[in-house]
């Protein structure tokens, strides 16, 4: 699998740059450690280039000029591959040449990370438990010995770089973020849930704006875990979209910070699946493609009244999956009475966007038999979800994300107008 990441490499001048590297991932080994190992890829890269950069130095006298005589001189770059860990990484590796016998110098650096290693376990938990206590200066300057990497070839300068980079990743401001959309769910971590918020921006790309940890998904833990993002910076002063699955409690805490301002929508596939586990088998079939046909009108009003037949029909065979539909019924049709269904229903009539980043998380965290600590979750949670947000794509109807701004603000308006009178 090939993935792409983007990686800072700021030179000792100074000068900076964004280069966009390949990463093939070789099979891992280890899947409780894969998400801290991913952060600490583009740093121990840097880590790489410091050591073959000064063996360089060391063979033709000087960074960009050759020691009077030398027959050594600097011949530009080749690509090549380097292990890190267990990882094959892809990097430019630079190439000295003997001009007198006109043949290439090797670099034992390189050819020695040409060999694969196995992740120093204790450098890494050093790593993990600095970022954990927030010493991130500290954390770094155990990057390059967790790839065995030689401590003393690495700049002071690449260790307050690393470090503050790693800070700013754990640390995120959020107010840089026009938010229009915010879908949230939990994942189960054994007896736990870490309940994930992905935000929506008014361009349409996907923003993963934090988690909270709780036993379950209590209106309390939701609220604060709302306020705390308000705190970091995101703007709840405006209308905005949620996309939630149906749980009370994350219901609850929406409607205490957000009040009026929410628009909620229930996701459509989870109502479904909640009304036809109420019939037998051989029903089930056929009720899930009815409500599905229900839901696929264009209109509020078409879609209304073949709900609202479906429930006539229901009343007869079994009164729970009809108080099942009628749960949370109006807020399945929430892009219906947006009048934007056509437009965005194919990414906010269900809540897929977030269960997409719960499977690839799922990726980072499944095998991992046990968890022994909040700390530990938390830290392994937070890298995972800082490695997938590169990778997600923007919404489909993005375009249409302007006129969902403005439709949420006509609703809330005709809300208050309904209440008043």
């Amino acid at each position: 699998m090939k993935q792409t990441i983007y990686r800072d490499t700021k030179r000792i001048n100074g000068r900076a740059k964004q280069v966009i590297e390949e990463i093939d991932h070789e099979t891992f080994i280890n899947e409780s450690r894969i998400a801290m190992i991913q952060t600490l890829i583009p740093l121990g890269m840097k880590a790489v280039e410091e050591e073959l950069q000064a063996e360089v130095s060391r063979l033709i006298g000087g960074n960009h000029y050759e020691r009077t005589g030398s027959r050594l001189k600097r011949w530009g770059e080749n690509p090549g591959s380097v292990f890190l860990g267990d990882q094959k990484v892809r990097i430019n590796v630079p190439r000295v040449r003997n001009t007198k016998r006109r043949q290439e110098v090797p670099l034992k650096s390189y050819e020695q990370f040409q060999n694969p290693a196995l992740v120093d376990e204790m450098a890494l938990n050093r790593v993990i438990n600095g970022i954990s206590q927030g010493k991130y200066e500290k954390a770094a300057e155990h990057v390059p010995e967790t790839f065995g990497i030689k401590k003393s070839t690495i700049s002071r300068k690449f260790i307050r770089a690393s470090g503050r980079k790693l800070e700013e990743f754990m640390k995120r401001d959020l107010s840089g973020h026009d938010i229009v959309a915010i879908f949230i769910d939990g994942k189960h971590f054994a007896e736990n849930e870490m309940v994930i918020a992905l935000g929506i921006t008014v361009e349409g790309d996907k923003v993963l704006l934090g988690f909270v940890e709780t036993s379950t998904e209590n209106h309390t833990a939701c609220k604060d875990f709302l306020n705390s993002l308000k705190d970091r910076g995101l703007n709840l002063d405006d209308e905005i979209l949620f996309v939630i699955d149906g749980g009370k409690g994350i219901y609850k805490g929406i409607i205490e910070v957000m009040g009026d301002r929410a628009v909620i929508a229930r996701c459509q596939c989870h109502k479904r699946e909640n009304v036809v586990d109420y019939h037998s088998k051989e029903r089930r079939d056929l009720f899930r493609g009815k409500l599905q046909a229900a839901y696929e009108q264009p209109t509020y009003d078409l879609a209304k009244k073949a709900l609202m037949a479906i429930r006539s029909e229901l009343k007869v065979i079994n009164q729970s999956a009809v108080n099942s539909l009628d749960e949370g019924f109006e807020e399945t049709l929430t892009l219906h009475r947006l009048g934007l269904f056509n437009e965005l229903g194919k990414s906010f009539k269900t809540t897929n966007c977030i269960e997409n980043v719960n499977r690839q998380l799922e990726i980072y965290t499944g095998r991992v038999s046990h968890w022994h600590h909040s700390n530990q979750r938390r830290r392994w949670v937070a890298t995972a979800l800082l490695e997938i947000e590169p990778r997600l794509r923007r919404v489909k109807g993005h375009e249409h994300l302007k006129e969902l701004r403005v439709a949420m603000k006509r609703l809330v308006a005709r809300r208050k107008q309904e209440n008043a009178a």
